[in-house]
Order: structure tokens, then C-alpha cells, then sequence
């Protein structure tokens, strides 16, 4: 595609596809999506022999698509945007004692397992290990981590219920 001929393209599709693109984003968005394509269709001169359909439809198409991806990384960023103050403002309201507080008692509860079940819990939760590391470092069978693993959760969940809301919330922040 010859300069000419991609200025006249240009001048021709510009102002139509930037006012379909508007429908989907905000206008500045819009021009900048329609340039994007005009450009990647002016760095693509062997695009000619390609399209199928027509280079209006071709053209309109690319524009909605680009329009679509902008519209939801925009509404996604907004949705994380408004979680995360959310979120922060909540985290004020949580006070550092609390914390503190919360993490002596995980450590006292963690403490009072069983030796078998704080070796199986520590060893997962901790260290990262799987049931069957777990299970070859302690000559035990996968299922019996699982089972002690599961008994200490149980412990934990009985010695930590007080506390228990704000565990939900610190691990959901």
C-alpha cells in the first residue's frame, strides 16, 4: 500500500470508525484504538491479498475488538482499583495489636498439636512441602499426612475460633 492510498484509507475510515469505537470506550480511547489499527494496517501492507471480506468490515471488526479488550482491562482495573481502597480502609480499622495478638495465638495453638500432627502441619503449611515429600521424609503413607494434616486444621480452628473473623479478613486482603 502506496502513502496515497493508505492517506486516503485513512481519511475515509478515520472519523466512522473512531465514532463506532466511542460506543465502547471513552473517546480518547477511541482514537487511540482506531490509530493503533491503521497503523498495524499501513505496518501490514501484505494485509491486501489476506482479507476475506471486505476492508470496511475487516476494519470495523478490528476496531470493535480492540474497542472490547479496552473496555474490560479498563473495567477490570477499575473493579481491582475499588477492592484494593476498600480493602485498605477495612486494614486501618484492623489495629497492629490485634495482629500481634493473633499471631501468639497461632503460634501457642500451632504449639499444642500433637507432635505428629504439628510435624505433618508445619511441614506443609511452612515449608511448602507436598503430602508425599511429607510422607517419604516421615516413612508415612501420603493419606496418613493427609489425615494428620487434617486433624491439626481441625484443632487449629477449635483454638483459633475467636479469632476467626479476623483471619477470614486478613486472608482475603
Amino acid at each position: 500500500m502506496n502513502k496515497q492510498t493508505f492517506e486516503q484509507l485513512y481519511r475515509r475510515y478515520f472519523p466512522p470508525l473512531c465514532a463506532y469505537a466511542r460506543r465502547i470506550v471513552p473517546p480518547e480511547d477511541a482514537e487511540e484504538i482506531v490509530g493503533d489499527v491503521m497503523m498495524w494496517v499501513w505496518e501490514h501492507p501484505e494485509l491486501d491479498g489476506q482479507i476475506t471480506s471486505s476492508l470496511n468490515s475487516y476494519l470495523f471488526s478490528a476496531v470493535y475488538h480492540r474497542a472490547i479488550s479496552r473496555y474490560r482491562q479498563t473495567h477490570a482495573q477499575a473493579k481491582a482499583d475499588t477492592r484494593f481502597y476498600i480493602e485498605t480502609q477495612l486494614l486501618d480499622d484492623v489495629d497492629s495489636c490485634q495482629i500481634s495478638d493473633l499471631y501468639r495465638h497461632v503460634e501457642a495453638a500451632v504449639s499444642s498439636l500433637p507432635e505428629t500432627y504439628r510435624e505433618a502441619f508445619c511441614l506443609n503449611r511452612f515449608d511448602g512441602k507436598s503430602y508425599k515429600e511429607i510422607a517419604g521424609q516421615l516413612g508415612v503413607s501420603p493419606k496418613t499426612v493427609d489425615y494428620r494434616i487434617q486433624q491439626a486444621l481441625k484443632l487449629l480452628r477449635e483454638a483459633l475460633k475467636e479469632f476467626l473473623p479476623l483471619v477470614a479478613f486478613l486472608l482475603c486482603v
